[in-house]
């Protein structure tokens, strides 16, 4: 094989692997967006507990009243 068309195979093949990292790292880049929406919305819903506990005003880490 002349030294060319060795080098074009390489090209190609090297090329083919760009693309085909290039697909998988936006694939990545899009979960991740999904990932930290769901984070954040997750987040947000736990704020919102920890505000109505508070607002509650019971400690959740008091014994419970001993049973007669």
């Amino acid at each position: 094989m002349p030294q060319t068309t060795v080098l074009e195979a390489q090209l190609a093949f090297l090329e083919d692997t760009v693309q085909a990292l290039d697909r998988a790292l936006a694939v990545q880049q899009q979960q991740l967006l999904r990932l930290e929406t769901h984070v954040a919305t997750l987040h947000q819903q736990l704020r919102e507990q920890g505000n109505r506990l508070d607002a509650f005003g019971g400690n959740l880490l008091d014994p419970p009243p001993p049973h007669y």
